[in-house]
Order: structure tokens, then sequence, then C-alpha cells
């Protein structure tokens, strides 16, 4: 593989889909499995061979994301970052990044995005194909949502459009893009669209209508755009269920039972409580008379008293004390969620940072 590549990872934007949490935080590093979804997307550039990258900012979240990142050296990588003043689409992000780009080939990959498999299959596949574009696909059930691809039976694509009203495929854009330096004049040629954006579909069709070769890969395993709560507990469901493996490095009583694929941090402590499989449990936390069911990630520092919950993901320091059961919810930075008297109930939450909830 060529060592030129190099990559482009979109960690921009404002997150509103993510609201409240992501008024505090950047979408991109809200945990899943207890590790931000953008160190599984700098996970999978390094295994591919990529060490050069530009990480696309926010005003308003670049320095949180410079800060959880770092300058590459842990990772055996160099990152610059670059600021892109407002979220005006896809390909402005590359337009934007054009100094950084130069005359390279590149991997353009959104860092909210997560896939079940590696790339550096497609990137070998992209190198000998001297096409100027190759870029995946899933089959969706609501192409209306997404960008879409119309392809023929060779793969290369014929069409592509953005959130269509009358799709005339299921085929959507996976936030994973191989280009060529060709892209920068298709760039130049395109204008807003109708939500006044540089459409990255549009800089695509350009290509085609260029002459340009345009491939395609059908993913065939998952890809998740966690930029939804329930899009994200989805990812860390998926993500504990296929990567966590057994490590118990707390403290468990012995009225306590942890079965299954449990990891449980450094000075984290369970007092006569069960916790289910797959799940996983930061440092310094504190468990007692309480149950933690599967699919639960549970962040450094966090307190949980006389609770039950499952799948749910729980940021830093956050408390649940008395609630009788929580599910498919997503706790802010040091939230807490009391119950103080009523009736049995079960409660579906999203709640931001620093906030307190009174049940």
């Amino acid at each position: 593989m060529s060592p030129t590549l190099k990559g482009l990872v979109l960690s921009g934007g404002k997150g509103t889909r993510l609201r409240p949490l992501t008024h505090t935080a950047a979408k991109q590093l809200v945990p899943v499995a207890n590790r931000p979804i953008l160190y599984y997307v700098l996970d999978n550039l390094l295994e591919a061979g990529i060490r050069d990258v530009g990480i696309i900012i926010s005003p308003e979240t670049g320095k949180a994301i410079q800060e959880a990142v770092g300058d590459g050296n842990t990772w055996g990588m160099k990152f610059d970052y670059i600021l892109q003043d407002e979220p005006l689409g896809l390909a402005h992000a590359v337009k934007v990044a054009r100094p950084f780009l130069g005359t390279d080939p590149f991997i353009m990959y959104l860092g909210d995005n997560l896939i079940g498999s590696g790339i550096g299959g497609f990137r070998q596949t992209f190198e000998k194909s001297n096409a100027d574009a190759s870029i995946l696909l899933k089959k969706v059930a609501n192409p209306s949502s997404f960008g879409i691809a119309e392809v023929n039976g060779e793969g290369q694509v014929c069409r592509l459009a953005e959130k269509p009203k009358d799709p005339r495929s299921n085929l959507a854009l996976v936030g994973i893009y191989f280009f060529s330096p060709r892209i920068h004049e298709a760039i130049d040629c395109i204008r807003p669209s109708g939500r006044g954006e540089l459409e990255i579909t549009d800089a695509i069709q350009e290509l085609l209508e260029q002459g340009c070769n345009v491939l395609s890969h059908q993913l065939d395993s998952w890809w998740l755009d966690t930029g939804k709560k329930d899009d994200l507990l989805t990812a860390n469901s998926v993500v504990l269920d296929e990567w966590v493996k057994r490590q118990l490095l707390g403290e468990i009583d012995e009225e306590s039972q942890v079965g299954g694929r449990v990891r449980l941090g450094k000075d984290s402590k369970v007092t006569r409580s069960t916790i289910r499989g797959p799940v996983v449990i930061g440092d310094n936390v504190q468990i007692e008379n309480s149950f933690i069911g599967p699919f639960t990630s549970i962040g450094n520092g966090c307190r949980i008293l006389s609770s039950v919950m499952e799948h749910c993901v729980l940021l830093e320091n956050a408390r649940i004390e008395h609630v009788d059961r929580l599910e498919d919810s997503l706790v802010g930075k040091g939230s807490s969620v009391i119950k103080n008297r009523g009736n049995h109930q079960a409660y579906r939450l999203m709640i931001g940072d620093d906030s307190e909830v009174l049940v």
C-alpha cells in the first residue's frame, strides 16, 4: 500500500441530533463501551496503514477534540487540526482541508460513524483501481434519510442523490470515502444545495459527469451512524457484544454475582449486587444493592445505589439512586437521577451533562 494516502476525519458539526448532551460535549467524544467514538475511527485508520491525518474541528468543540486526541504521538500517527468555522457540508470540509491534502489521495472518514470491519482491503482495491473515488454502501430501510447511490452490475456508480424524496435505490453512502485529488476540481464546480451546504454527493456526481470512474463496495458488516440517542445505544450494544472480554480488576463482595463478559475497572466496588454481561464498568465506580443488566456502559466515577438498569450509557461521574428501572437511557457527565418516592416505574431518559433529575 502506498504511504501517501492521507486521512481526513470530520469531527466538527454541532451535533444537534444528540442534544442536550452535545451542548457541552463533542458528539465524536461520546463514549461507546467507555471509549470515545472517535477513537474507533482512528483505530481503523491506523490498522489500514494511514499515519498522516487531518482532523476537521469546529469552534465550539475543537479544543475538547484536541485535548482528547492529542498530537498523534500516542497513536503512532501525525495529526493536523483544521478549523471549519461553520458546518457548511462535507464537501466544504474537503475544501477547507485542501492545504493539508495537497495533491495526495485521501480517505475521508466521518468521526461519528462506526463499522464492524477494517478498511485496509478497501484501501488496497482503491489504490489498484486508479479510480477517482470509491464509496462504501449499505442497504437501509429508510433511504430518504441518506445520501443514496445507484450502481450497475460491476459495482460502478451511475448516479447519486442526497436524501431523495423518491429514492431509486436503497444503498446508502456509509461515512467513509476514498478520493483522488480530482475531487477538488469537482468541488469547485458545485454550488450549495437547498439546505445551504456543499454536498459530497454532488461532488461525486460531478466526477461521474466528468467521465471519472467511481467504484463502490457494499458493506457486509454492520454500520452505525451514532448521531442519535437510539443509534448510540445500539452502537454501544453491538460493540459490547462483539468486543468485550471478561476482566475484573475491581472488588466484588461475596454477596454479589457477576456473570458473563464483564469488564470491571480499577478501584471499583460491587456490593450486594448482580451484574450480567456484556457490561463495561470504568474505574472508581461504586455499585451497591443494584442490578446491572446487559448492554450497559458505566463511565469512571459513577455511583449506583439501589437501582436496576440495562441497555444504558452512563458518562463519567453520573449518579443513579433508588431508581426502580432505568433502560434505553443516556446520562451525561456529572448528572444524577434520584427517585424520592412514588410508584414503581421504568424510565427511558436522555440527560445532558451536570443535570439533576428527581423522579
